[in-house]
């Protein structure tokens, strides 16, 4: 073969090797335009919502036709914009199934259960481990499953999350949010239904970060964040509501529970507003009501004011279907992340099964309600009394009194069967009265259900802003910092 025959030669198979591979690569092409992808939260070990339709979401070829068959039931969407959804109707606990997600490929998605799916969610105290418990036994509970989304910060809505489920057995249930697994486990022990648990929290981040642009500019006092965001020093704002609740959005839940507010410490005026519209925020993004929604009261530390907790219990008394797990005696002065965790899941637990499961049980210690003067006393009446108010382990303690002049003296406290009589004195004619007002309060006020009094003021109306010399503080630093399992949340201040 001369060299003209040889380069004709070579030339006729170069043209056939790209045709061959021109149609290989539309071929490749065509299968990843048209592959059906269900969202994260639709995988093997998945956990859906009883007695709710049910959302089933993900993406596709523009106009291809989607099949969703589970259990008997097939309901069919055609993608629009590369997205497609179906709603399965209400379906009773139970399982396992089988979901099919069907397109130009077939998904099939193992071992879903039919049950109660709560987010639980907020910063370093929710995100803490079971396995960095000492005491880290456990038993195996097939039903209760745990889908853990992974950070991520994003100045949009994202549509999709990265995590996996995963079913509670000795070895995997170290990886579990510890708060997040005792609640769990309890409303799963209390209701023998499925629970799954999507665990979605950042350390050291503020609720502004958990909040989207659209709900923070509902509140006038809160704009200024929606200018601020995307700029320098300021993209917090909203970045972990785009990256890690709007995806899990509308995906059917029974509720949520909360665990943050350190890093909002210093700004404890503002929280009373912007808390309330962060959960305002989620339940119209989710567009099921006002969904349960139950949060951990800050821990005792060096470094929390009991402002922060005031602004909690504020959001607790005026915001419906919500309740407040106090936990006053598991915190610790120099540790901003106290190990003892399981009471705090087993008080959000209580609450769930009080309010939402129907347990007729009491869930909440003494909350303040009102207060009389008689002459140099204050009598304090209280909700959540129980079957009665008690002082653990000694005399009543952690109450002050002031006069017009707000100089507080340590105050003589009595149980008078559903309420405490306030006395000093030096106090000839009293006006306020505080209990546990500390960074950390040494307190003993609770009822005979064994749940701990909230700290409180009879004034919380005197404070009006936060203080010129903590606002503003590190506290909304860059959650594209942190790293969830190793985030810690340092005090923004030192408590007044």
């Amino acid at each position: 073969m001369n060299d003209s025959q040889i380069e004709k030669e070579f030339s006729m198979r170069r043209s056939s090797c790209g045709l061959v591979c021109g149609v290989m690569f539309m071929a490749l092409a065509s299968g990843v335009r048209g592959e059906v992808k269900p969202n994260a939260l639709f995988s093997d070990n998945a956990v859906l919502q009883q007695g709710a339709k049910v959302p089933v979401w993900g993406s596709a070829a523009e106009g291809e036709k989607v099949a969703i068959t589970f259990d008997g039931q097939t309901e069919t969407a055609v993608a629009k914009d590369g997205k497609w959804m179906v709603h399965l109707k209400p379906h009773k606990a139970g399982g396992p199934f089988t979901m099919t997600i069907k397109g130009a490929n077939t998904v099939t998605i193992t071992n879903v259960l039919v049950g109660e799916v709560w987010i639980c969610s907020g910063q370093s105290n929710m995100a803490f481990r079971k396995g960095k418990l000492k005491d880290s036994a456990s038993e195996d509970y097939p039903k209760l499953r745990m889908f853990t989304v992974a950070m991520k910060s994003d100045l949009k809505p994202q549509a999709d999350v990265t995590g996996s489920w995963v079913e509670c057995t000795t070895t995997t249930v170290g990886g579990f949010s510890a708060v997040g697994y005792f609640f769990g486990r309890d409303i799963h022990k209390a209701t023998g239904l499925p629970v799954g648990m999507i665990h979605s929290s950042v350390g050291g981040t503020p609720a502004e970060s958990w909040t989207s642009l659209s709900g923070l500019e509902k509140e006038p006092s809160l704009r200024r964040y929606v200018e601020q965001a995307g700029k320098d020093g300021k993209r917090s704002v909203a970045v972990l509501f785009n990256g890690m609740i709007a995806p899990l959005i509308p995906y059917a839940i029974k509720g949520a529970i909360w665990y943050q507010g350190e890093s909002n410490n210093g700004r404890a005026f503002e929280y009373r507003t912007l808390f309330p519209c962060m959960i305002a925020d989620w339940r119209a993004k989710w567009g099921i009501g006002d969904f349960p929604f139950f949060f951990v009261q800050i821990a005792p530390f060096n470094g929390m004011t009991p402002e922060i907790r005031e602004a909690q219990l504020l959001t607790w008394k005026k915001t419906p279907n919500t309740a407040m797990a106090v936990i006053t005696d598991v915190g610790e002065a120099g540790n901003i992340h106290p190990v003892k965790k399981e009471p705090v899941g087993v008080r959000l637990a209580l609450a769930a099964r009080a309010l939402v499961y129907g347990e007729k049980m009491e869930y909440s210690g003494p909350e303040y309600d009102s207060m009389r003067i008689d002459q140099n006393r204050v009598i304090l009446s209280f909700k959540h009394v129980g079957s009665g108010l008690v002082a653990k382990d000694g005399p009543l303690k952690g109450f002050t009194i002031a006069g017009a002049d707000k100089k507080f003296v340590d105050a003589k406290a009595e149980i008078n069967g559903d309420t405490v009589v306030v006395s000093n004195d030096q106090v000839a004619a009293p006006v306020v009265v505080r209990y546990g007002w500390a960074n950390v309060p040494d307190v003993n006020f609770w009822n005979k259900e064994g749940l701990p009094a909230s700290p409180f003021r009879t004034d919380p109306e005197s404070m009006t802003q936060d203080s010129p010399t903590v606002k503003g503080t590190k506290t909304a630093k860059s959650p594209k910092a942190a790293k969830p399992a190793k985030a810690k949340d340092a005090p923004a201040t030192k408590g007044k």
